[in-house]
């Protein structure tokens, strides 16, 4: 998986950990379509798309929201390395709070 590959544009980064939680903004909707997701940001009207990857972790964060577990997750299913799934994680979730697509909400414990 990488940035480029996901998430179509390019933005500055954020601070996003493997402890963070994130939560999807509530003036977002999404549908998926053949296996990508496609992202209406309806603050903005932007649209946005991502690859299977990205929309197996957009899943994923919808679903857990906890960084730590959509990490382990994503490295049960996929053959990466973790240091690169990691980053590549890191830089999707930055890149989609910068579009305001999600929010880091808190810290895990």
């Amino acid at each position: 998986m990488s940035v480029e590959d996901s998430v179509r544009g390019t933005v500055p980064m954020s601070r996003a950990t493997l402890s963070s939680v994130v939560t999807i903004n509530p003036d977002v909707t999404f549908r998926e379509l053949d296996g990508e997701i496609v992202i209406l940001n309806l603050e903005t009207g932007i649209y946005f798309g991502l690859d299977a990857v990205g929309a197996r972790t957009w899943r994923l964060i919808e679903d857990h929201g906890s960084l730590g577990v959509v990490f382990e997750a994503l490295r049960s299913e996929y053959d990466a390395v973790p240091s690169v799934l990691e980053r590549d994680l890191l830089e999707l979730v930055d890149h989609l709070c910068a579009k305001g697509l999600t929010r880091v909400a808190a810290k895990s414990t």
